[in-house]
């Protein structure tokens, strides 16, 4: 019996060929990734959910421009909302977007050391 026959259909279904429809919504949310204070409001909002005023002293911006960029991830579909009186409370929608950050900063990280360690004439 075969490997593949005990793979059940929603790990098949994982290993699909990248069609140009997935690949453009891939690079749209990397594009939004690609903003850095986005990119720290999802980090924030990795370690659990967060109201604007929590999210805004975290990233250092003004707030309008926290509430301008929180709505683009909302708009996106990045990020949850729910209502705490007043406040409005923001959450990651999925695991995997948390997992993308980290692992985005993971390689941040390393291309870091990588510059610190390297031969100066080695650095490009």
């Amino acid at each position: 019996m075969s490997a593949r026959m005990h793979l059940s259909p929603a790990h098949h279904e994982q290993q699909r060929t990248a069609g140009d429809e997935q690949f453009a919504v891939a690079a749209d949310l990397l594009a939004l990734l690609g903003d850095r204070t986005r990119l720290t409001l999802l980090h924030v909002l990795a370690a659990g959910e967060a109201d604007v005023t929590t999210l805004t002293g975290a990233c250092g911006a003004a707030r309008p421009a926290v509430s301008q960029h929180l709505a683009r991830l909302r708009l996106a579909g990045l990020v949850t909302t729910r209502k705490e009186g007043r406040r409005v409370v923001y959450a990651l929608r999925d695991g995997h977007l948390r997992r993308l950050v980290d692992e985005a900063l993971k390689v941040a990280d390393h291309r870091l050391a990588e510059r610190l360690t390297s031969p100066p004439d080695a650095r490009t």
